[in-house]
């Protein structure tokens, strides 16, 4: 496992820390807020901003290596940036990780405990087909994940993303039925928190926030909900992915580049 620099991780940080503090900030009604940052330079941003944890987006993450998202990016590429972003801030770093770039539980801890990240975000469905894992079959990839933890004495805040809603995997009502049943198994799994991603409706978010045995994370959906609005819902963990790169992106980065194609000054344009 010679994929990262050997300074990946300081001897001044310790992983048992960093993680007992990330867990500590998922609270209902008090959410963590995370915006996604994608290389070192956007993850001193959101330290300067005055947040308390770093994320990682998988997508904006894969778009800045030169890839799709979906695990197209090589793995030793994602926890080398993953390397990168932890050394450039002091704050506990939670990672996208898809599902896992197809390594086994054991090989997956160990290599990603190298980079000094202390979260990670796992989901179930196949990145590249779109097809929802079975849900035993992810209940027992979870559960092995933490054992592998325990095992070589590390620590991970699990957030287990689920894509019911995002896959639209049957009816509304389905899809409801099957992210709670799929919550309360990860859960038992040892899972710290739920991602029931693409949900926005409020009425939904609440039903599964008291339904879920756990804290839950939600996106912030560009803003259909404040952060007030979401606190109350009792929302514990609120995530933007990758829409900030590609707001910021989509922002500047056509307009700049159209002034300098046509002999524009593009500080002033």
């Amino acid at each position: 496992m010679n994929d990262l620099p050997s300074e990946t991780v300081t001897a001044t940080r310790s992983i048992a820390t960093e993680a007992a503090l990330l867990r500590s900030l998922h609270v209902p009604g008090d959410p963590l807020v995370l915006p996604n940052a994608w290389d070192a330079a956007s993850a001193r941003m959101v330290e300067a901003s005055g947040f308390l944890a770093v994320a990682t987006s998988s997508a904006a993450t894969a778009a800045v290596l030169g890839y799709d998202d979906g695990e197209a990016a090589p793995v030793a590429e994602v926890l080398s940036a993953t390397a990168r972003i932890v050394r450039a801030v002091n704050l506990p770093v939670t990672v996208d990780f898809e599902r896992g770039y197809g390594l086994a539980p054991a090989e997956l801890v160990e290599r990603f405990a190298e980079t000094g990240a202390v979260g990670l975000n796992l989901e179930d469905s196949d990145p590249r087909t779109g097809q929802m894992v079975d849900v035993a079959e992810q209940a027992d990839f979870l559960a092995a994940v933490r054992e592998a933890a325990v095992f070589q004495g590390t620590d991970l805040v699990i957030n287990a993303r689920t894509d019911s809603f995002l896959r639209q995997a049957g009816s509304p009502q389905e899809q409801l039925a099957a992210t709670l049943d799929r919550a309360a198994r990860y859960l038992e799994s040892g899972v710290d928190c739920v991602y029931p991603i693409a949900v926005v409706d409020p009425g939904v978010i609440e039903v599964l926030a008291e339904g879920i045995s756990g804290p839950i994370n939600v996106v912030y959906g560009q803003g259909k909900r404040s952060l007030a609005e979401l606190a109350a819902l009792g929302v514990a963990r609120v995530s933007f992915g990758p829409a900030l790169q590609r707001h910021l992106y989509g922002t500047f980065g056509s307009p700049l580049f159209a002034a300098v194609a046509s002999d524009r000054n593009p500080f002033t344009s």
